[in-house]
């Protein structure tokens, strides 16, 4: 799936009224993932933060209908689930969005770590205590996942001019 595609699609899909620019997407083997940018509300009594979150809300609410109706049409077109989420300044929230089940085979010394994590209240059992791990490499390892993914893009590019055998 080249996610230029993707991306075009939905810009052509979503309404020019609903994000102030470029949506944000993700996309994975089983979800694509659209977080959009928020217009930030005017300045006015009350806090900031609870404005963008009420914003954000009032997105949700408002937009649920013709949402569906695009993750639907994507859902068909690339066969995968489609998540929303929105951002208002520094606030962001993605809506539902799929819990994958994922198999593993962790030997002994690594199950020591994941009961580490347990035992120390970091996490409340073995699967969230390998999300917790998970995040955590990905927030140390972003410039080396983005240069790897680049990397995969190039290559996907490449073999999508070689020759058709079939």
């Amino acid at each position: 799936m080249e996610r230029a595609e993707v991306a075009g699609w939905f810009a052509g899909r979503l309404p020019d009224e609903w994000f102030t620019g470029p949506v944000e997407l993700t996309i994975d083997r089983d979800e694509i993932t659209v977080v959009g940018q928020l217009a930030e509300p005017e300045a006015g009594e009350g806090d900031p933060a609870a404005a963008r979150a009420g914003r954000i809300a009032r997105f949700r609410e408002e937009t649920r209908g013709k949402r569906m109706a695009i993750a639907d049409a994507a859902q068909e077109r690339y066969g995968r689930s489609v998540a929303w989420g929105a951002a208002c300044g520094d606030t962001s929230e993605v809506f539902t969005n799929v819990s994958m089940p994922v198999m593993t085979r962790l030997r002994q010394r690594d199950r020591l770590v994941l009961d580490t994590l347990v035992d120390a209240g970091v996490a409340r059992s073995r699967s969230e205590a390998l999300v917790w791990a998970v995040r955590l490499v990905g927030q140390h390892a972003d410039e080396w996942l983005a240069e790897l993914r680049t990397a995969m893009e190039s290559v996907e590019e490449v073999r999508g001019r070689g020759p058709n055998l079939g």
